[in-house]
């Protein structure tokens, strides 16, 4: 969590991915949105040009495409997150914090998931453009 969405941000992100999370990862598989800022360019804005491309290096890019399902089930974790934990004033960002990774904690340790009503048969109806017939 960060105060703003800057190219800065990100890149600080992506290092601390890179160099405290996964240290010993051959490549760090990042599927990832399409936010202006989420490219490898961000990089070069936070760092020196060989940080910067030594930090590159160690992912392997990959971005979600721009409508699909893949949004649905991230809109849904996010509401389900703001009804269970943010539907309430929150004093700071360091609260805010604590209370989003207790609440991640909770649901992982819980094994949450989602439950699709959206069947084979009905994308096969809906969707018939892009499915072969049976």
């Amino acid at each position: 969590m960060t105060e703003r969405r800057t190219a800065i941000d990100y890149a600080k992100i992506l290092r601390d991915l890179s160099d405290i999370h996964f240290p010993n990862a051959e490549k760090i598989v990042l599927v990832q949105d399409n936010l202006n800022t989420h490219r490898p360019a961000s990089l070069y804005e936070a760092f020196e040009p060989a940080e910067a491309r030594r930090i590159i290096e160690r992912f392997e890019w990959h971005y979600t495409p721009k409508h699909g399902s893949w949004l649905n089930l991230a809109e849904s974790g996010l509401a389900v997150l703001s009804g269970q934990c943010l539907a309430r004033r929150i004093a700071d960002a360091a609260t805010l914090g604590t209370k989003v990774d207790a609440w991640r904690k909770r649901r992982n340790t819980h094994n949450a998931k989602a439950n699709w009503h959206f069947t084979s048969v009905d994308a096969r109806v809906k969707l018939k453009s892009l499915y072969p017939a049976l």
